[in-house]
């Protein structure tokens, strides 16, 4: 599927981000009922928002193996506000054995088009629990 060869802002494809099936199959049930159309392959779409997040990148600069730099900000604006991405991590931490704490401090994040650095829930400090 990726040429290892090819590169997009020097990032080697064989060194890009992809959510497994079996992580999928525990993230579906957080995933927002799609309406009427089909929502472009959310593996494709969440790995591209993770990896842009992990890697402090614009959005802009997302590698194209990911999709249209468009389409993983919409869906992690849209997703955001929702509380999809709090639900996942709350949902994922309840299956832990030993839960802990972990808090994503967002003073000074926020969200834009032009991608600076933002964590992959809303606005506010939140408490969410953590796979231990």
């Amino acid at each position: 599927m990726h040429d290892s060869s090819s590169q997009n802002l020097g990032v080697n494809v064989s060194n890009l981000y992809w959510l497994s099936e079996e992580q999928m199959v525990r993230l579906r049930p957080f995933f927002p009922k799609s309406h009427g159309v089909p929502r472009i392959d959310d593996r494709r779409v969440l790995s591209g928002i993770i990896f842009i997040n992990r890697n402090g990148l614009r959005w802009c600069d997302a590698p194209k193996e990911y999709g249209p730099a468009k389409t993983l900000y919409n869906r992690w604006k849209r997703w955001g506000d929702m509380g999809v991405f709090a639900r996942m991590m709350e949902g994922l931490s309840s299956e832990a054995a030993v839960p802990k704490t972990v808090m994503i401090p967002s003073r000074g994040l926020h969200a834009n088009r032009c991608g600076q650095r933002m964590p992959l829930i809303s606005k506010r400090t939140a408490r969410l629990r953590a796979l231990g």
